[in-house]
């Protein structure tokens, strides 16, 4: 039984081998054809450059605080707050300064007083030595009358200067009440916008501690830090690109107009200033780049539209000489506007689909619209 099963099988696998050895091989699929879009890779020079990120800033911002210890009277302004130069931003209480002016006027009166005093002695003096110059003259005088009226005559003097440097110091006195009078108002240096309030009345003030922050209006700064591998490459006066995050349509052009001489010691890296032109959609404190262009090299680049995403694959189809479109991976690079360079997988005047959109177009051939 055996026997006559393996015959069986034999004769089954020799007529099949039989069939297949006389069966004709099927011919391939048609190639289907799809119109679509053809461009190009092409190699040119591209700008190499470097990018830096920072905050907005005003041109101009200063930090209020006090020059002298003092309770806080009256803060008259608040954040948002437009503010004129020379405008009272903060009262600090000055009763004790006013006390001290006060007290220093006083001098100042008693000692013209004195010094009114002593002149009118000095000038009683001096017409006294006059009369006995003439009586000496005239041999009616002793030289010991005279060394006295002499000698009175010099101190009434020199107590009438005594009493003018007395004087002039109690109006320096009073000078400086005056002055800390005054730094008991704080005031604008420059017309503004409060941008930061950090302090009530009744607290207290002191030298340093601060009070308002106050930026200029209208002109911008965006602050970058740029590494001091690249800092060599920027130039004072250099137009740059900038964009800032958040806003649409925000990339514009700046002008580099500060570099800081002076590296941060630890992150190696130094402060750009860029100028910004004036627009209503950026304020202090919005984030911001830079790219500042410190050569060029030769790339490959592809339009944007031709790339083809295959989970976190960038691709693109390339097309043969058969016009055959075969899906291929590549390494992008940076951005040039509606270009990007290809670092691998992709040669220079290659062609490939443009806009291939979510079609599955390997192995079809492309007809260029």
């Amino acid at each position: 039984m055996k026997i006559l099963l393996s015959g069986c099988l034999i004769a089954v696998s020799s007529a099949v081998l039989a069939g297949c050895h006389s069966t004709e091989s099927a011919s391939p699929a048609p190639v289907q054809n799809v119109q679509a879009r053809v461009v190009e890779s092409r190699q040119q020079d591209v700008p190499v450059t470097v990018r830096a990120t920072g905050t907005i800033h005003a041109r101009e911002s200063v930090t209020i605080s006090a020059q002298l210890m003092g309770r806080i009277h009256q803060v008259l302004v608040h954040e948002g707050d437009n503010v004129q130069a020379g405008q009272t931003l903060v009262i600090l209480d000055d009763a004790t300064l006013r006390s001290a002016s006060d007290q220093a006027q006083a001098e100042v009166r008693a000692a013209d007083n004195q010094q009114a005093a002593a002149q009118a002695d000095a000038a009683l003096a001096a017409s006294t030595l006059a009369r006995y110059k003439q009586l000496q003259a005239e041999k009616s005088v002793s030289p010991q009358e005279m060394d006295e009226i002499t000698r009175r005559a010099e101190a009434a003097q020199a107590r009438v200067d005594a009493l003018r440097a007395q004087t002039d110091a109690a109006k320096a006195q009073v000078d400086s009440a005056h002055s800390m009078l005054a730094y008991a108002r704080l005031r604008a240096p420059f017309a503004g916008v409060v941008t930061a309030r950090m302090a009530d009345p009744g607290t207290m003030a002191a030298p340093g501690l601060p009070l308002l922050q106050i930026d200029s209006q209208g002109l911008l700064q965006l602050q970058v830090t740029v590494d001091e591998s690249a800092v060599g490459s920027v130039r004072k006066g250099m137009k740059t690109t900038v964009v800032i995050d958040g806003v649409l349509n925000s990339e514009n052009t700046g002008t580099v107009a500060e570099i800081v001489p002076a590296a941060d010691p630890s992150s190696h890296s130094f402060l750009v200033k860029i100028n910004l032109a004036s627009s209503s959609l950026l304020h202090a404190g919005m984030y911001g780049s830079a790219e500042f262009v410190t050569g060029k090299h030769q790339a490959i680049l592809v339009p944007h539209s031709a790339e083809v995403l295959r989970g976190s694959l960038s691709c693109v189809y390339v097309l043969d000489a058969n016009s055959i479109a075969q899906l291929r991976s590549i390494t992008l690079g940076s951005a040039h506007g509606e270009l990007v360079e290809v670092l691998s997988g992709i040669s220079p005047n290659e062609k490939m689909v443009d806009l291939p959109g979510d079609r599955d177009l390997a192995g079809k051939r492309i007809e260029a619209q």
